[in-house]
């Protein structure tokens, strides 16, 4: 009796792999009916969500006016190009010249005489008019005007913390004296304004010079009223 050979096994005949490969047609369909009853029950019994109506009737109608249309200009023309330098054929005589302008070919006695001078004089103080000077006046007692502007500062406005700069024109005569104040320039406030001209009237100049000659002059001086603590 002949015996007989015995085959060998493979040693993956009953791996994981080789059972979970059996078992895969019936894990993928079972998988795939509760995937359908899952979302046929999401669908069935998941609440309905609707979106807010936002829509509006509007019962007025506002007219919109069109801008007026724009006529655009014509373009400029061209700009001329400029004209081409010509060098003259024609020689200026040398012999050209400006006629002699010597006493001896022009008398004094055949001059035409001079303008009449007017003898009218401008008179200076009625309103600020610009003197030529050459040496501006200085104010002479800064001390007295400081201690009349702290004892004479609006009452109401020291007291509320108000300032401000009142530019006044003053008139200056040839001797230094103030002899007329206007406002040039208010401060804002008329109760300041008021307490700068009166403040004016004290004033002492050193008289404006136009070379060596003394002459009357309108100048702009600044007054700061300031509350110190």
């Amino acid at each position: 009796m002949t015996p007989q050979r015995a085959v060998p096994r493979r040693p993956d005949a009953d791996s994981a792999n080789n059972r979970f490969k059996g078992h895969f047609r019936s894990i993928f369909w079972t998988s795939m009916i509760l995937g359908v009853v899952g979302h046929f029950a999401a669908f069935e019994y998941w609440p309905a969500v609707t979106a807010p109506d936002i829509s509006y009737v509007s019962a007025e109608l506002t007219a919109v006016e069109l801008p007026p249309e724009i006529e655009i200009p014509e373009a400029p023309h061209a700009i001329a190009r400029p004209a081409t330098p010509v060098i003259a054929t024609t020689m200026v005589s040398e012999e050209v010249t400006i006629a002699p302008t010597t006493f001896e070919m022009n008398p004094v006695e055949k001059l035409p005489p001079p303008p009449e001078r007017s003898e009218v004089v401008e008179d200076l103080s009625v309103e600020p008019t610009f003197t030529p000077f050459t040496v501006a006046p200085v104010i002479l007692n800064r001390e007295e005007i400081i201690d009349q502007m702290r004892s004479g500062y609006p009452p109401l406005l020291k007291s509320a913390g108000i300032g401000g700069v009142v530019h006044v024109f003053f008139y200056i005569d040839a001797e230094g004296r103030v002899q007329a104040t206007r406002v040039n320039r208010s401060s804002g406030y008329e109760q300041l304004d008021q307490a700068a001209l009166q403040l004016a009237g004290i004033y002492r100049f050193s008289p404006a010079l136009n070379r060596d000659t003394r002459v009357p002059v309108w100048v702009s001086f600044p007054i700061a009223y300031q509350v110190v603590n």
